[in-house]
């Protein structure tokens, strides 16, 4: 093994040092708290699943999973996400004890990434996903949950971005020549590509009418003022109508400065079939999160329910949360050899303050001056002579 591979880690895994490992405890716990109070129940799978159960079925490229062969010529993969996991165990056991289910995660997923990538292979995810429920209402929570989860993170500067899958699905089969057009349309929307997606229009040679209110619908579609706004474009319609009735909940709840509507919003997860949200930032310059309902899913694994839910990344999260100074440790008891006891008193009575506390002998020490900087408040402890 060389001086370099000595030192390096698989493409795109990440140490967590002290500091950020003491944030993302405070995170998960702040977390649980809020979700439990709302009546989710946490769950955790396998890090490891079979390739055609939940890798197939996970919607996440296949180039990007982790795969694994076990002992008997299984392919396995390293969980890609968590809401395909999630299905697996509701449909197979929980539904049949209690329905809606509401269930919440804080947990690693695994994708792997392209040498030139740059991007984090493995990281942490949370979320909820409630399952059994098809009505708005269960949307509209979900929704109302995540800015509860990012107000109780002290993030305030914070947008989530809402479509439908349904809205735009229409938008685009009616105004093109087949389901091969529509299709690069919206695959052009999931990269985000808005030149892409006008130069395609004009190269797909249609009736003007048409060419016209698509490069029209993707110069509005992206900031409308209202979702009545969008009524031009699409033929009045149930994915229409429940996002009327989506957007009234929310207004209800109050939460309207934090709402805005995207009807270009699509995604990667093909499970994704009718509401869509995406979750924004300032100081992230990438999307904390994404949900939506994927009813779909469920019927994969034999289930005719609704299902709707969302997932955080936690380093971005992290990056958006206000910084906080996390002290390694609050004392130090320091002692001399012979006065082992003693310390161990002081110790306990300093814990028993709330502080945490590091005991240290003093033989122990190189550079006992930079060890005691690390420390607010340093006690010694001698063999023959009282505390000082």
């Amino acid at each position: 093994m060389s001086s370099i591979k000595m030192f390096e880690k698989p493409l795109g895994m990440r140490d967590t040092f002290p500091q950020i490992y003491e944030k993302l405890e405070a995170v998960r716990e702040t977390g649980r708290t809020l979700l439990r109070t709302k009546g989710y129940d946490f769950i955790k799978t396998p890090t490891v699943e079979y390739y055609d159960t939940v890798g197939k079925a996970s919607a996440i490229h296949d180039a990007t999973l982790f795969k694994l062969v076990d002992s008997q010529g299984n392919t396995l993969v390293l969980r890609p996400d968590m809401t395909t996991p999630i299905a697996r165990i509701v449909t197979s056991k929980l539904l049949k004890e209690k329905i809606p289910q509401r269930l919440a995660y804080f947990e690693n997923v695994f994708r792997a990434q392209q040498q030139e990538g740059g991007r984090p292979a493995e990281f942490e995810q949370m979320g909820i996903e409630l399952i059994g429920d098809h009505s708005v209402y269960a949307d509209a929570e979900v929704i109302i949950t995540a800015i509860e989860l990012l107000q109780a993170y002290d993030i305030r500067s914070f947008k989530v971005t809402i479509g439908h899958a349904g809205v735009l699905s229409c938008i685009l089969k009616d105004y093109t020549e087949s389901e091969k057009q529509a299709a690069v349309l919206n695959e052009l929307l999931v990269k985000r590509n808005y030149v892409g997606f006008e130069e395609a229009v004009l190269t797909f040679d249609l009736p003007k009418t048409k060419s016209d209110a698509l490069l029209a619908f993707i110069e509005e579609a992206v900031s409308l003022s209202s979702i009545e706004a969008i009524e031009k474009y699409v033929r009045k319609n149930d994915a229409l109508d429940y996002m009327q009735k989506l957007w009234k909940l929310l207004a209800e709840a109050g939460l309207e400065k934090y709402i805005a509507f995207d009807f270009t919003l699509s995604s990667h997860m093909s499970y994704y079939t009718g509401m869509l949200f995406e979750v924004f930032a300032a100081g992230s310059g990438f999307p904390l999160g994404n949900g939506g309902r994927y009813d779909g899913l469920l019927e994969h694994f034999g289930a005719v329910v609704g299902a709707t839910g969302f997932g955080l990344r936690v380093d971005r999260l992290l990056e958006a949360m206000p910084q906080q100074h996390i002290k390694n440790t609050t004392a130090l008891v320091l002692f001399e050899p012979g006065a082992f006891g003693r310390a161990l008193q002081q110790a306990s009575l300093l814990r028993g303050q709330n502080k945490r506390v590091t005991m240290q002998s003093t033989v122990g020490l190189v550079d006992a001056e930079a060890f005691k900087e690390q420390f607010q408040e340093v006690v010694y402890c001698y063999k023959q002579e009282e505390e000082q």
